[in-house]
């Protein structure tokens, strides 16, 4: 087959793939976090290359599934402590302690490949669940740094800086990380994500005023997504608050 072919059809896989778990992700708006939200991407991404050119590559992309594979072994249970043949962590600790260190051995070994790119992120999100908030907040600035139109992984770094500063208790900035993420007409990913953790950022830090004003703004561009019924309670609701 002609290598420019090739090149095309790995292309249009990407983009599916990518399209895929973003839909899966709105449709289970409700079960995920955005950073298991950009996860799945990832890993969706992952299994839709199916085919090697080098063992370098080879052995980039089988690391790289074996750390997302790591991702999502389960914690064990109460009722199952050894966790069904110890495939399962003990805790939460131990699961993105290993996971962190796995990717971060990824990308140190293939820093020019896209599974090293997608690995430093990946690291830094195991590093939001481990609270290690400031590491976490270096690796996703230097990988959002790139600004070339649709790149994934830099769009994927900004929009968690929005959760990361949630969870860090940096409303301010998570408002503003959101924002800058919904204002990106050329990301490749949804920007109803992004306008639904900017609203409830600003609810949670009672702008009340302006969190209805961005539920709208999210009902009336995205009508068909996940989030809108949601969106236009919480805005019906705050519009009753601020005129009481």
């Amino acid at each position: 087959m002609d290598k420019e072919l090739k090149k095309q059809i790995k292309e249009d896989e990407f983009k599916s793939a990518v399209e895929h778990a973003m839909e899966w992700g709105r449709s289970h708006s409700a079960e995920v976090r955005v950073t298991a939200l950009v996860a799945l991407v990832l890993a969706a991404v992952l299994g839709a290359v199916g085919y090697f050119q080098t063992s370098q590559r080879q052995q980039a992309e089988q690391g790289f599934a074996e750390a997302v594979a790591s991702w999502g072994r389960p914690l064990a249970s109460p009722t199952d402590p050894a966790g069904a043949g110890s495939q399962a962590f003990a805790n939460e600790q131990e699961k993105y302690t290993a996971t962190a260190a796995a990717f971060d051995a990824l990308a140190r070994k293939f820093p020019s490949r896209s599974e090293g790119l997608r690995s430093r992120y990946l690291a830094a999100l195991s590093r939001i669940e481990l609270g290690q908030f400031a590491e976490a907040e270096k690796a996703l600035n230097e990988i959002g740094a790139d600004r070339r139109a649709g790149a994934l992984e830099p769009a994927l770094a900004r929009l968690a800086l929005g959760d990361l500063y949630r969870r860090w208790g940096k409303a301010d900035q998570a408002a503003d990380a959101f924002r800058q993420a919904a204002a990106e007409q050329d990301s490749p990913l949804p920007r109803d994500v992004a306008l639904m953790g900017l609203a409830e950022t600003l609810e949670e830090t009672r702008k009340l005023a302006e969190a209805q004003v961005t539920y709208r703004k999210l009902q009336d561009e995205f009508p068909r997504s996940v989030f809108a019924p949601e969106a236009r309670r919480r805005a019906d609701r705050l519009g009753s608050v601020i005129q009481g």
